[in-house]
């Protein structure tokens, strides 16, 4: 838990350059740009396709026979919403893991652990791979337990849980690709999942947060870069694992 703490106050001190605050705000604005210009060029097909998830959610009559009509209309504006605040987040958070990373890697690098030696055990091939199975692997829990978001709590947990499988297999391969070497990576990974889920799960919050979510893409970034290079330099130092 101190880890994780700790990585989350250094990525709030690494949040304040100009370099930092430019990267929070342009993967957000690009995906929420991209998802509408998608949604008003396709919005028969997006339509038909809402229709499908309301069978599929089990509610079609339900809505359809809701009096007075607004309540059913407004229902709709939600699961909308639902749809597409993950979309958002999601394109940003792949976009800030893209073409953000190295800077923030850099950022964090130089400011925290200038003596960590780069091993550039990583590559882009391997980042591109890591980040296909986040994605993917996400949609499918995202599709898969979808009506299970209308069960009270459940619908509450579910959404967190999958954020953070996203967040933390997205970030950690790249968080250490420059500084440890192929070995170090996997190990650092493997014994540390129970870390890394927790961070994912809790950065995970902030994403659902209003007005906070413009930041968490590149919030989640560098915490999950403060967290596995402390990692990485405790394993070298050969201190004792801890969460």
């Amino acid at each position: 838990m101190v880890a994780m703490f700790d990585a989350l106050a250094g990525a709030f001190r690494s949040l304040f350059s100009l370099r930092m605050l430019w990267l929070m705000i342009w993967p957000v604005l690009a995906a929420i740009v991209l998802w509408a210009v998608l949604a008003f060029a396709f919005w028969t097909p997006l339509q038909n396709a809402w229709l499908w998830l309301y069978e599929y959610l089990g509610i079609a009559e339900w809505m359809t026979g809701i009096e007075p009509a607004w309540i059913g209309a407004a229902l709709q504006v939600i699961l909308h919403l639902m749809l597409f605040v993950p979309l958002v987040m999601l394109t940003a958070l792949v976009l800030t893991a893209i073409f953000g990373m190295d800077a923030m890697v850099k950022t964090v690098s130089d400011g925290f652990f200038p003596q960590l030696e780069k091993r550039h055990g990583g590559g882009v091939i391997g980042s591109a791979a890591n980040a296909f199975i986040a994605v993917v692997v996400y949609i499918g829990l995202w599709v898969v337990t979808l009506p299970l978001w209308l069960l009270g709590p459940v619908g509450a947990v579910i959404p967190l849980i999958t954020a953070g499988y996203l967040n933390q297999r997205l970030f950690r391969y790249d968080a250490l690709a420059i500084h440890a070497d192929a070995g170090e990576l996997k190990a650092v990974i493997e014994q540390n999942r129970g870390g890394l889920w927790a961070l994912g799960i809790l950065l995970a919050l902030v994403q659902f947060v209003p007005l906070l979510n413009f930041f968490a893409p590149v919030f989640t970034g560098l915490a999950f870069i403060h967290y596995c290079l402390g990692k990485l330099r405790d394993r070298r130092s050969g201190q004792p694992f801890t969460a």
